[in-house]
């Protein structure tokens, strides 16, 4: 086993080296200081104000990153202690409240509580028990700045809270926020990182013609002029999609979803008289706590260590009958993006490595974002009613946007891909967040189900046998001992498949 770096005591605290992500979070134009993330909780009626304000207390002085103070760019970590938890702490009283009366305090409140936050202040969390008396579950809206949090911080930081309220004692913290942000600047002039800058210089060298009526512009394209347009997929489609397709080609959720992509803009673009390029570039968003560092062990670590990067993804030219039909020509295309996608080593996270933390690597800075982004969040059950678990999704959509309206979008599309396991199988759920003054609803609404087409066409491929020949099979990344490509592959599982049949 590798043997985990023991940190000194305190080694959390101090100036904190800015990561990528705090690199780009620096370069978003606009008021940031309530960008943020929020959950809802159902929870006892007993809960307290002065128990959560000392679980919260708790947790602020174990989770160094909840101690940051932001002063003119630098980010720097508090003393445990210094960070009062009881101002952080609101009640709200909800008694008899349910229904749309309960949205609409609950939709004020997180707005409330999202304004209070002040990272120079290192106010970076703010928590409202929503108390519905003696007899009834109450809410819990944890808030905190996204300069501290991130989907996987949540299953650290909740089940803690839990934990601390309970009076229980919280696991220690191998590795250090901190720690890993000074590994990550070392990492990013070490020569094997650095020689990914051509692949980098190369994918940003995709054609990226313009998809609305100009580019974007940051003081018109706001996330108040954002519009979204969601789609699903029923469990019928869902569950092949995310399981029989990706087995059948050796490959991952995200292969498929982003062949499906690939396929729609391509199609849409050309229908639209844009272009007939079939690459599309993308930016993909990865967890970041890739294993690239020997001796840190993330897994109770709690920041925001989300990695952005740029994709080129080229499914090749299908005919939209074939994507529809599920026709031999769409699984050749999510071999080929599959491919392109296990081209990036480490997920992606030297990208921001190489152009924000290595000064050698001066041509990735400055680089206009992708007008694409796609982030495919995985997989959760949907919510049971009880105390300490997540609210009802009504309740939740209730809360509104984490960030100001202010806030120049960065990309002129942007695809949140959720599955949620329901009573009656999984469903694939997709927001397209798009900047209004580009897109035209229509357009929208076009491309998103183009995708939706794709990904049928697909999963017709796999479970149908609608193609005229064998379906799915290896790929050059599966085989990565032999240098061979994807024909040579094809021809011999061709031949294999012929001699089974012979038997």
């Amino acid at each position: 086993d590798e043997q985990i770096e023991t940190e000194p005591p305190g080694a959390g605290i101090g100036q904190v080296p800015a990561t990528p992500i705090m690199h780009w979070f620096r370069e978003l134009d606009g008021p940031v200081a309530d960008y943020s993330q929020r959950m809802l909780l159902q929870v006892p009626p007993s809960l307290g104000v002065e128990k959560l304000t000392g679980a919260l207390r708790t947790v602020i002085d174990h989770h160094d990153m909840l101690r940051l103070r932001v002063h003119g760019g630098e980010f720097e970590v508090a003393e445990p202690g210094t960070v009062d938890a009881a101002p952080l702490v609101r009640r709200v009283d909800v008694t008899g409240r349910d229904g749309d009366a309960l949205r609409a305090v609950l939709a004020a409140e997180a707005h409330a509580a999202r304004r209070r936050l002040d990272p120079h202040a290192g106010t970076m969390a703010q928590v409202v028990w929503f108390d519905a008396g003696p007899d009834g579950s109450g809410r819990l809206l944890v808030v905190l700045h996204h300069l501290v949090v991130d989907g996987v911080s949540w299953r650290i930081l909740l089940p803690d809270l839990v934990t601390a309220w309970a009076g229980g004692a919280l696991d220690a913290v191998p590795t250090s926020f901190r720690r890993w942000a000074q590994r990550l600047a070392a990492e990013a002039s070490d020569p094997g990182r650095a020689a990914e800058l051509p692949l980098w210089e190369d994918v940003l060298a995709t054609p990226d013609p313009l998809l609305g009526a100009r580019a974007l512009d940051p003081a018109a394209d706001t996330f108040g002029t954002a519009r979204h347009h969601t789609v699903s997929l029923p469990a019928d489609v869902t569950g092949p999609l995310l399981s029989e397709v990706p087995a059948a080609f050796h490959g991952r959720v995200n292969d498929v979803l982003l062949t499906g992509l690939a396929l729609a803009v391509a199609e849409w673009r050309r229908d639209r008289g844009m272009s007939d390029e079939t690459s599309v570039l993308v930016d993909l968003e990865g967890h970041g706590r890739e294993e690239i560092v020997p001796g840190v062990d993330l897994s109770r670590t709690v920041g925001w260590f989300t990695s952005i990067f740029p994709v080129r993804l080229d499914a090749g030219w299908v005919e939209p009958s074939d994507v529809r039909e599920g026709g031999q020509a769409v699984g050749t295309a999510l071999k080929r993006v599959k491919e392109q996608l296990r081209e990036i080593p480490d997920n992606g996270i030297g990208h921001g490595l190489l152009r924000y933390l290595n000064p050698s690597a001066g041509s990735l800075a400055g680089r206009p974002h992708p007008q694409v982004a796609f982030n495919y969040l995985g997989r959760s059950a949907a919510p049971e009613a009880a105390d300490w678990g997540p609210a009802a999704q009504a309740e939740s959509d209730a809360l509104g946007g984490g960030q100001d309206d202010a806030l120049a979008l960065v990309h002129a599309v942007e695809v949140n891909a959720h599955t949620r396991d329901l009573p009656d199988g999984p469903e694939l759920t997709a927001t397209w967040t798009y900047a209004a003054n580009l897109f035209d609803d229509a357009g929208i609404a076009d491309l998103a189900g183009r995708w939706t087409a794709a990904l049928r066409g697909l999963v017709a491929h796999v479970v149908d046998g609608a193609g005229d020949g064998p379906v799915g099979g290896f790929t050059p990344s599966d085989l990565s001992l032999v240098d061979v490509g994807q024909d040579e592959i094809d021809e011999l599982a061709a031949e294999l498949d012929g001699e089974w049949e012979d038997e």
